[in-house]
Order: C-alpha cells, then structure tokens, then sequence
C-alpha cells in the first residue's frame, strides 16, 4: 500500500502526509450536481478530479468508499434562504413535473461523464431519498442548543455556535468583517443573527416538493443534505471531503458547523478544492456568455468555439492542469491537446507492434517512479503527463530502429502506459473503439501492401496521398504500416 501520499488540505491551508483514519480503507464524500439544469463544464472538472483521485487512491491500494451525491431539492436560487425552488422553478418553464426535471438532468448528468470514462461512485445517495436522516440531525442540533424555530422555519444560530466553535475554520475569514458585509436583518426577518442560515424550510401553499416534520410540512434546507447523507454512509468522521472553490466560503463552511453542532466532530479530516475555468483568460460564467456546456464543447456548436473537440481531448486538456490550478480554455489549447492526445494514443497503439531485443538502450523503472512521485505530490497530473511523453518518445525511437528495449523493459513499459494512461488517468483511444474504420484501414493498407509488391507506386502513392487528405497518415517500418490521425 502507498503510504507516501501528500495532499493539499484547504482545512490547514498546507500539504499534509494522507493518513487515512483507519487504513486502508478511505471515506470520500463529494458535491454531486444541483440536478434542475445541464451539467456545466465547471462540474465536470471537479468530477473528472475526483475520479483522479479515486482511481488513483485505489491503484495505491486503499479501499475506497467514494459517496457522491445527488441535490434533487431544496436549492434555492439565493444563499441566504430566499428566491424560488431552482426544481420547481425549472418545472414550471418547461410544464413537468419537479421529479420530471430531476429525472431528465439525472440521466444527462450520468450520460456526459460516461462520455468522459470516469467511474461511477460507491454510493450515489439523493437529497430525496434522505429527508429523514436530514430531520433527525436537525433534531439533534437543535437539542444541542445551536438551531431554533421559527413559524416553521429551523434557523442554525451562527453566532451561538461560533462562541465555542471556529466558524470560518474553512476560509480563514473573519466574522466581523462577515457580519459587517451582510446586509442588516428586515423588520420582517425571522433570523436572529444576520448569518443564520435555513436548515428545515415552511413550504408555501403552491409548493411541489414538500415533506411532513415535527416543525410542519416543508423541505430541507441545500447545507443540511450533504452533512446528513456523508454521516450516514461515512461516520461523524471521515477522511476527504471534496467539491469546487466556490463551496467553500458558504456550503462547505455551513456543513463543518452543522456536522459539529450535531456530533461535536470535525466531520473530514481532509478538505479537497478543485480551482475554477477561464474561457480565454475571463472566468467562464453564464452571465458572461462564455460558458459553454460539455455538448456544445463535443459539437462545436458555440459561437467561442472554431470546432469540436472529442471528450477524452477535453478530459486530457484538464488533465494537462493541476486540478488546484486555474484551467484557461482556448481554441488553440484545445487544439495543442488533441495532437498532444493522439501522439500519446498513438505510441500507445504501437507497444504490441515492438520487437524486444537481447539488450535495452532503455530504463523504464526511473520514468515509473517519477510518475508515482508526482500523484504522491498532490496527485500532480501534469507532471505525470510530462513523463509519459518521455515514454512515448522512448516507443518511437524504438518503433523507427533507433534503439533497442529488452523483453523485461518492454512489459514495465506496457505496464507503464497502462498504469497510468488507462488505468488512473481514466482516458480511453476513440480512434480504436471504431472496429468498422480499423477494419476498413486495414483492407486499404493490405491493398496498398501488395501494390507496392507489384511495384505499382503510383497506386500505393495515391492510397496513401488520399488516406492523408481525409486527416489519415500511413507510417511505414520494418514491422509493418501503422495509421493515425493527423
């Protein structure tokens, strides 16, 4: 088991040696989707690092509960417990049922990143599916003395509970200056402090999505959800807690006060932040009319894209960045990515192809332990990525003749390469999940094979030329012709 393993904790602001709690086996619980609306891309780079993590946790031999839930209620528009049901105001424009529209992104959610391979989580638990669990932890923290009711309505007592608790632990702000910058409470205002944040909603008259409580019928408040289902599936305490930056300062801070208001436990040890995108150095915002969701990335049909791009082009351009990091998109990014992607598929493709020698001009192990070094640091997949192009131009210098690898070297470079490429990194060659387009090259280059047998160049020429104007290039060896795309 890899014990090496130092990840950046947002909780401590430092990196820190991962000591799982009780090893080997691993809690992870990560922010699933608000499902009322298309994933947006913003999304799918905190999964896509997630699904890093969690293969990449178990290639290290850890056993690894990864709970990833599913908000299907109770996410308002506003943070401060007010505008419309984002559910039910979904609902109403397109004339469905809420469970309608659930069901509908639900699916969508799970179709897009099946397009980008990553795996699916131990357990994927629904806000719906858990509205008992939500109301008896709100019982607690109300016995507990941190919450209160109001017409309905359970209200979490931030300044109570920041008297003996670090309320800002998370973000390291201060709650003066907090207080300072929230607006002073109407004179219609339930709350008692300007802080306080809903844990238990009154359901109005015309309100779709509603349950019975101890407090009347109403609905659970978007913070309490995710405490309630990662101390079911995980404990009070877990190891890694993850989600997008944007959590951090209001939901993420929210569920460390209710998890200890209830258990009087930290509830991770470890908190985990994916960094936000960038469409040509501006933050990608819908209100910016730069963001672009994963379909319209896929097609090419946006009005900031020249063309489309595959999604495992997309998923090695975000691989190709620290998941800290800010991730900038451009249609020349995009386009160094997906040569960059298919170099790498392609000397993959060409492993089998290779003939071992009695002796190796190569070692491999030194490229392999640079790449476990670089996951251990922070699961840095950039580096990783810098070293499998050593071993890609270690393949073709092999496959041109220049060089030489022995039997034992050739199968710590397939290892390698599988490891890393398929294995962790979770990226898959589309080119050869094509069986009729292989099928069909492999014809046209046996075709070209016995015309240039026949010495008829000029057909072999005009194959080739033809297969080159479609994007298609003929590489010629000692072993044989091999094709990519160009």
């Amino acid at each position: 088991m890899n014990t090496g393993l130092h990840l950046y904790n947002t909780l401590t602001r430092k990196k820190e040696l991962f000591e799982p709690l009780n090893a080997p086996n691993v809690g992870m619980y990560v922010c699933g989707p608000t499902v009322y609306s298309d994933v947006h891309l913003g999304n799918c780079r905190t999964f896509i690092s997630f699904d890093l993590i969690f293969r990449y946790l178990k290639y290290s031999g850890y056993k690894v509960r990864y709970v990833r839930n599913i908000t299907d209620a109770g996410h308002l528009e506003g943070d401060r417990d007010e505008g419309d049901d984002k559910f039910a105001k979904r609902a109403k424009l397109e004339q469905l049922e809420p469970m309608e529209i659930v069901q509908k992104y639900t699916l969508g959610f799970h179709d897009v990143l099946r397009m980008f391979n990553t795996l699916p989580p131990s357990i994927e638990p629904t806000a719906t599916g858990h509205i008992i669990e939500q109301i008896e932890m709100i019982k607690e923290i109300i016995k507990n003395g941190y919450a209160y009711e109001r017409n309905g309505t359970v209200y979490f007592d931030v300044e109570k509970y920041s008297k003996e608790y670090n309320y800002t632990i998370l973000t390291n702000r201060n709650l003066e200056d907090m207080l300072a910058n929230t607006r002073e409470l109407g004179g219609q205002d339930e709350k008692h402090g300007r802080l306080d944040f809903a844990l238990w909603i009154k359901a109005k008259p015309e309100t779709l999505m509603r349950w019975a409580s101890p407090w009347g019928v109403g609905f659970p408040g978007w913070h309490i959800e995710c405490s309630a289902m990662s101390a079911k599936y995980l404990g009070d305490e877990f190891d890694i807690h993850g989600g997008g930056m944007d959590l951090a300062a209001t939901h993420h801070t929210n569920e460390i006060a209710q998890s200890e208001a209830c258990s009087h436990k930290q509830p991770a040890k470890y908190w985990m932040h994916t960094n936000m995108l960038t469409v040509n150095g501006t933050r990608m915002s819908k209100t910016a009319g730069n963001g672009f969701l994963p379909e319209e990335l896929f097609t090419g049909n946006h009005p900031l894209l020249e063309r489309g791009f595959s999604p495992m082009t997309v998923k090695f351009f975000m691989l190709q960045a620290h998941y800290r990091s800010t991730l900038d998109f451009s249609n020349e990014a995009l386009d160094a990515s997906e040569k960059g992607f298919r170099r790498l598929m392609n000397a993959v493709n060409l492993l089998e192809k290779l003939t071992p020698s009695a002796n190796s001009d190569f070692e491999i192990e030194p490229i392999a332990n640079n790449c476990v070094k670089a996951m251990n640091d922070d699961f840095n997949s950039p580096v990783v990525i810098a070293e499998l192009f050593e071993a890609v131009r270690i393949i073709n210098t092999i496959h041109d003749g220049k060089g030489n690898i022995s039997e034992i070297e050739l199968e710590r470079l397939k290892k390698l390469m599988n490891d890393f490429v398929f294995n962790i990194f979770g990226l898959k060659d589309e080119e050869t999940s094509n069986t009729e387009l292989n099928s069909v090259l492999d014809l046209v280059i046996d075709i070209r094979k016995g015309a240039k047998e026949n010495k008829d160049y000029a057909t072999s020429d005009k194959i080739r030329l033809g297969l080159q104007s479609m994007g298609i290039q003929l590489k010629d060896s000692k072993d044989g012709t091999t094709w990519n795309k160009i």
